[in-house]
């Protein structure tokens, strides 16, 4: 059995890293044999140049903060709005009413549509920045919160019911619990789009972050500072998501079975 086990963990890292690996190589490969043009797609070798650069200059740790502390900012504002209005609108006809038209005219639009309008409202200063992240991560939050607290079980309200709980106990023991796997799915959702609407927010009025490193590699020609910026998000996004993944593992612990 712990034989079986062990080579069940190997092949999981085979396919864990198996396309990066193959795409590396590729990559590798046509470089080295002049297959791909240099200055569009540089060689790992230079790739890795302009990243010690950047670390030894300490500006890459200056534009991962920026972004990371505007992140953090404009997620925890749009989180805990879904979380709260999601909450409302799914235990309130009234309130989901209230807001069904508003949802339906302003999801649609692109969080990173409405950066000049930020822009022209609040200036180029970080309230704009922020405010779009706040706008890009709502709606997955607040659309999976009212999914999952519409999806509760009717059998364990009932339940619930039947037993004489009160509507906090209710909330509290029974709708929340069954409502957490989509709402961890929303959270997850979010922290994804918060970071798509920094970057693109960075990229049209910033001084620093990932998205200001990538547009001005870009305007100065340099494809391998470039890309450094673009696997900086790459491996954020990768890392974020890992720990969501193992906070949806320790929190809802009673899921664990199915998986």
């Amino acid at each position: 059995m712990k034989k079986s086990r062990k080579i069940e963990q190997i092949r999981n890292i085979i396919l864990l890293f198996s396309i990066p690996v193959i795409v590396f190589v590729l990559w590798w490969y046509c470089s080295g044999a002049g297959i791909v043009n240099p200055s569009i797609l540089p060689s790992p070798q230079r790739v890795w140049a302009a990243l010690v650069k950047q670390i030894e200059k300490g500006s890459l740790w200056v534009h991962i903060s920026s972004s990371f502390v505007r992140v953090i900012k404009g997620y925890m504002i749009g989180t805990i709005a879904g979380l709260l209005l999601g909450t409302l609108a799914a235990l309130s006809k009234t309130v989901g009413k209230l807001i069904e038209v508003p949802v339906g005219i302003l999801r649609p639009i692109p969080a990173i549509a409405l950066i000049p309008f930020f822009i022209l409202w609040m200036g180029i200063g970080e309230s704009s920045k922020v405010s779009v992240i706040v706008f890009g991560s709502f709606w997955p939050v607040l659309l999976n919160t009212i999914q999952g607290i519409q999806s509760t079980d009717k059998k364990l309200l009932e339940v619930g019911e039947i037993l004489e709980k009160n509507r906090l106990i209710v909330l509290t023991q029974i709708v929340l619990p069954s409502a957490l796997p989509a709402i961890f799915t929303g959270l997850r959702l979010g922290i994804s789009s918060a970071w798509t609407c920094v970057v693109a927010a960075e990229m049209i009025a910033a001084s620093s972050g990932i998205g200001f490193l990538i547009s001005y590699s870009r305007e100065m020609a340099q494809p391998a500072t470039l890309l450094v910026g673009i696997a900086t998000i790459g491996l954020f996004g990768l890392l974020i998501d890992v720990i969501f993944k193992r906070l949806n593992y320790t929190l809802i612990y009673w899921q664990r079975e199915d998986k």
